[in-house]
């Protein structure tokens, strides 16, 4: 892939579509090169060493860590107390964060501590641009944050990698920090003073986790809106449910949003059929009240996750103009643990109301005249073959898992290391179950769009349905999606197609265009 676009750390705050482009290999992050920026960089890791020569104490420098920190490090002992901080910490277990998650986390870290509060050098600001750029991915497991003090397991697998000792994805292989390093003319830094704290104690793996998940949720509420007019066209529904005025009359605008989505997807089918059913059931009538939810949260959950990935969020912080140490709490991440707590939610409703849309399509007593199980198999075939009936139930096991997950990670603190962290957010295991919840409610879509693509076909060859009774839109989304579902009147297996489409949902390769502002 040949990346363009250029994210430009240090200039100005953030969006969470830049930690989006860089981690999906969109986009490539650059330094700000002004020189008053750099200058700032270089100011705050003066500022450490300033204390350090007029005998500051200062927590994690010239103490020990957490519960530890009422002992003294000798003087002599100053300079190695970051690499054991590294090291101590690398206890991760589970499964290692993919490239693209990997790279969201080492830009929302590299988002924290530019901001020059953090008493880094420009050396090791330098070589996490590098690493990024030149894609040197530490391998970092997932499990081991309780989310204060921060990200501190995961994030010591950065930490470690940038002094040359951790393993990293590199190409194709699995190697050594410093072997990659070598390979592209690049050297480990030795951590000064506060800089492995720096690095590891804030709350980056859940912010960089939770922008994917934003950036997930966003696409897939406007997959479901989708998916819910082909759903409603396919069962002959009511389009008059998505009327203007009924929204005028309870005007959340998100779930106007999603009303006006699947209105325009319908308004050519709705003058040319007359409704099934005076009130269609309730995954269909009530679609723009489940998805609207979420379009409505999204803009307050995208203005939480920006705060947090433009602060600096490690303990302490030094006061960039005076050089005071600052020992605080922002390695806290009760802000993320809500959001993602709250998306993982409103997500799986997404899954439950598309699992009950595809029950309609399947089942001969609510699917208005289409086959059991939407098989296309005709005379005597049509005793042995079962078209989407464990498809169906498949989705109802993906819908019942990401229900399961909806659980909030964040209630359930643990008091930790000597009753220090007595505590602690839990912002990473949901950011974490927030992942989970999607890759299942993602599964669910696919599912629900190859229900829709057999249903249509169906229709348009009994000639109920035609291509004219679909608009623009949603015509360029049935010929691409077309393209990957087969029409299934002999069984087969999907799941080859089914994990073909789960990419292309989380690649966002899909055409959701409609011409209703938004």
């Amino acid at each position: 892939m040949s990346v363009q676009k250029k994210i430009v750390f240090g200039a100005g705050p953030l969006a969470l579509t830049d930690i989006w482009s860089v981690a999906t290999g969109h986009a490539s992050p650059v330094l700000n090169g002004d020189e008053a920026f750099r200058a700032s960089l270089a100011r705050s890791a003066r500022h450490v060493d300033a204390t350090l020569a007029r005998d500051g104490v200062i927590y994690g420098v010239t103490t020990g860590y957490g519960d530890s920190c009422t002992a003294d490090v000798p003087d002599a002992l100053v300079a190695e107390l970051p690499l054991h901080l590294t090291r101590f910490h690398g206890c991760g277990t589970g499964r290692m964060l993919t490239a693209g998650e990997t790279r969201a986390v080492m830009a929302a870290r590299l988002s924290s501590l530019v901001h020059g509060w953090s008493g880094v050098s420009l050396d090791l600001v330098d070589l996490l641009v590098e690493m990024l750029k030149r894609d040197i991915l530490p391998l970092i497991p997932a499990e081991g944050s309780v989310g204060a003090s921060g990200d501190l397991t995961p994030l010591s697998y950065i930490a470690g990698a940038l002094v040359g000792e951790r393993m990293v994805r590199f190409g194709d292989e699995e190697v050594l920090a410093s072997e990659a390093f070598a390979a592209e003319g690049l050297m480990p830094i030795a951590l000064r003073p506060k800089e492995a704290l720096a690095v590891m104690n804030g709350t980056a793996v859940m912010t960089g986790l939770g922008a994917i998940a934003f950036e997930r949720s966003r696409y897939l509420s406007a997959l479901t809106s989708r998916l819910s007019s082909l759903a409603c066209l396919t069962l002959m529904g009511n389009a008059a449910h998505f009327d203007e005025r009924l929204f005028m009359a309870k005007p959340h605008p998100g779930q106007m949003l999603v009303a006006a989505r699947m209105r325009e997807d319908l308004a050519l089918f709705a003058k040319r059929h007359e409704p099934s059913r005076l009130q269609d059931r309730y995954s269909l009538r009530c679609a723009p009240h489940v998805i609207g939810v979420l379009e409505d949260m999204l803009p307050s959950f995208r203005g939480v996750l920006e705060t947090e990935l433009n602060s600096a969020n490690d303990n302490p912080l030094i006061d960039p103009e005076t050089g005071d140490v600052l020992h605080g709490g922002h390695f806290y991440g009760g802000h993320v643990a809500f959001v993602m707590d709250s998306l993982k939610t409103l997500v799986a409703n997404l899954a439950d109301l598309m699992d009950r849309q595809m029950a309609l399509l399947v089942d001969t007593k609510f699917n208005n005249g289409l086959p059991p199980n939407l098989s296309g198999a005709q005379g005597d075939r049509a005793q042995i073959n079962h078209g989407l009936k464990a498809l169906q139930i498949a989705s109802s096991a993906w819908t019942a898992e990401a229900l399961k997950l909806t659980m909030p990670a964040s209630v359930f603190s643990r008091s930790t290391e000597c009753h220090n962290q007595d505590k602690v957010s839990m912002g990473t295991i949901a950011a974490r179950d927030a992942l989970r919840v999607l890759e299942l409610t993602e599964q669910v879509a696919a599912a629900l769009t190859i229900a829709c693509c057999q249903a249509l076909r169906i229709r348009q060859d009994r000639g109920e349905l035609l291509p004219e009774d679909m608009p623009p839109g949603l015509g360029a989304f049935v010929s691409v999606v077309g393209e990957r579902v087969p029409f299934i009147d002999e069984d087969r297996p999907l799941d080859h197609v089914l994990r073909a489409m789960g990419e292309d949902i989380q690649a966002q390769a899909w055409p959701l265009l409609w011409e209703t502002q938004e």
